[in-house]
């Protein structure tokens, strides 16, 4: 049984096999940048993750799952319990890999498929996998994809403003308050804004909120203390808010 904890160190790169599946339960934990020769697939169906890429951030809720290609440098965190459950893949073995990131809603038969992946063991013959293998890949191409990712600027300039944003209670400003943090006008930083992230400061902002409130409902904190959290005028304006992004109330989000 592939069953880690906290403590272990895994470095699924190490392992001669076609799939690597893994099932662990963390606590607060920061696994610092990195990345596998392997593709990964992430699925945490207790908690939320939060992983930072290179120019991005990425948040997983319960109920999606997200692909990192092979050599994709990324940081994950959790702050609180998270049940998670990964594949790694050999992708010189499966032309099914992706080679960008993708974030899918797990269906009942994916998560099946995965759970059972995630348990099987290291040195299972590739023979007794294909079936398996080909029926996973089939719901996970066919499975709706989801856009949980945020653009990051990247020029120096924004250097503080993105330290701060790795901060628990850290709130996007309004743009007239965003000078402070950046040192530059308005208008610059409107502009370099929508060079370096393709958005708005406006969007972005908006999107930010989306994202830290998925984030903290997988947490199970009330819909009032997430208006709240992120300055909402009330309950009912946030639910709006996430009902226009997402289609659903938070609580339909979240519980599936």
């Amino acid at each position: 049984m592939a069953f880690i904890d906290e403590n272990t160190r895994f470095d699924a790169d190490t392992i001669d096999a076609h799939v690597v599946g893994i099932a662990a339960e963390v606590g607060q934990h920061d696994s610092g940048m990195h990345q596998h020769t392997k593709g990964q697939l992430l699925y945490a169906p207790q908690g939320c993750m939060r992983f930072a890429f290179d120019n991005s951030l990425c948040v997983l809720p319960p109920t999606k799952a997200v692909w990192i290609p092979p050599h994709t440098p990324h940081r994950a965190t959790m702050t609180n319990v998270v049940a998670y459950r990964s594949l790694y893949f050999s992708c010189d073995d499966f032309e099914a890999c992706p080679t960008e990131i993708v974030m899918v809603e797990v269906s009942d038969l994916l998560k099946a498929l995965i759970n059972t992946m995630a348990l099987w063991p290291w040195d299972k013959p590739k023979e007794e996998m294909a079936l398996t293998t080909a029926l996973f890949w089939e719901c996970f191409h066919g499975a709706r994809r989801e856009q949980f990712q945020l653009p990051l600027p990247r020029s120096s300039r924004f250097d503080v403003f993105c330290q701060l944003m790795m901060k628990e209670d850290f709130l996007p400003p309004l743009l007239s308050k965003l000078t402070d943090y950046v040192g530059a006008s308005t208008k610059t930083i409107t502009r370099q804004f929508k060079t370096e992230t393709g958005m708005s400061y406006q969007d972005w902002r908006q999107q930010w909120r989306l994202l830290k409130a998925i984030e903290l409902l997988s947490q199970q904190r009330p819909v009032c203390e997430v208006a709240h959290a992120l300055d909402f005028s009330s309950d009912s304006a946030f639910i709006a808010f996430f009902k226009q992004h997402t289609g659903q109330t938070p609580r339909q989000f979240i519980h599936g």
